[in-house]
């Protein structure tokens, strides 16, 4: 099993940065694919990046080029890097291990999640 838990969210300004982490425990970490998903007030739950075992990346189109994801396997933890923040970020972002076989956009297939972090941008 993996247990997770996110942080570094926060409110910022449009435009702004912030970094946020995932620690995870657990011996599988390693070999776990790993993502980061969001979820807006009164939307569904969306993909963001996510991370296989051997550090090829993924995004949604809506982050391509502004949110970068990667992962330090030493010290059990996933970053989701996010730049050039917009309003429509605004978010709670959850991390999720990966252990079954599908697509890494669909949430379907990560059975670990966290408890997710806030993230706010103001215009």
């Amino acid at each position: 099993q993996v247990q997770l838990v996110e942080s570094g969210g926060g409110l910022v300004q449009a435009g702004a940065s912030l970094r946020l982490s995932c620690a995870a425990s657990g011996r599988t970490f390693g070999v776990a694919h790993m993502g980061w998903f969001r979820q807006a007030p009164g939307k569904e739950r969306e993909f963001a990046a996510a991370i296989s075992r051997s550090s090829n990346t993924f995004y949604a189109d809506s982050v391509k080029g502004r949110f970068t994801i990667s992962r330090d396997n030493a010290k059990n933890t996933v970053y989701l890097q996010m730049n050039s923040l917009k309003p429509e970020d605004a978010a709670v972002y959850y991390c999720a291990a990966k252990d079954r076989i599908g697509t890494y956009s669909s949430g379907s297939f990560y059975s670990y999640w966290g408890q997710g972090t806030q993230v706010t941008v103001s215009s």
